[in-house]
Parts: structure tokens; C-alpha cells; sequence
């Protein structure tokens, strides 16, 4: 849904030289899952550290943090490396936000740690 529509298909145009022609279903669903349960582990240690009494307010500081660490430092990274148009960038800045504020949400309201 984030890379796959007509907005994002035309903003990331700029790499269609060297993008793949073909993708590996399975090895995405693999990473994707690897990589959902190594957010969740941490979710999980830094938990009782989070701002928020709520485990909701608490998802969402982690998703904040989340999107820092891996979404803002990659599109500063990619606008200092390449010359990409500034659409394209601030397109996944937004799309990462939501997706890391649904993936706090979802780990806010479903996680809590073992006492």
C-alpha cells in the first residue's frame, strides 16, 4: 500500500534505474516478520522506560522513537547521498510515520511485559 500506489509509483520513479524488476514475496514476508518481532522485543525492553502511564501513550513514544532512529536518519541519509526530489522524501517521512505509529499503536495495546 505505501510503495505500491500511483502517488508513490510517480514520486519514486527516480529509482526506477536501479530497482528490481521482480520481488521475492516470500523473502519480504520473512523480513517483515523478523523484523515485526524485533520491534516488538524491543518495545518490550524499553518499556517501563517510555514516557506514558498507559501502554497506548507508550506505543506511541516507541513509534516516535522508531521513526526517528530508522525513518528520519535514512531520508536525511538518502537526501545527503542522492539527488532525489524533495516530494519523494518527504512522502517517506509521512508514509513511515503512519506506519510506525500504527505499529506502536498495535504493540501499545497488545504488549506488556511479564512482571
Amino acid at each position: 500500500m505505501i510503495n505500491a500506489n500511483p502517488l508513490a509509483q510517480r514520486l519514486y520513479e527516480v529509482y526506477k534505474p536501479i530497482a528490481r524488476t521482480s520481488i521475492n514475496p516470500l523473502a519480504g514476508i520473512v523480513i517483515d516478520l523478523v523484523y515485526g518481532f524485533v520491534l516488538a522485543a524491543v518495545f518490550l525492553l524499553l518499556y517501563k522506560s517510555l514516557p506514558g502511564k498507559t501502554g497506548l501513550v507508550k506505543g506511541v513514544s516507541f513509534a516516535v522513537l522508531v521513526w526517528f532512529f530508522r525513518v528520519v536518519m535514512y531520508t536525511a541519509s538518502q537526501w545527503v547521498m542522492f539527488n532525489l526530489p524533495v516530494e519523494a522524501l518527504l512522502y517517506s517521512l509521512v508514509t513511515g510515520l503512519g506506519e510506525m505509529l500504527i505499529l506502536g499503536v498495535l504493540y501499545g495495546l497488545t504488549l506488556k511485559p511479564a512482571t
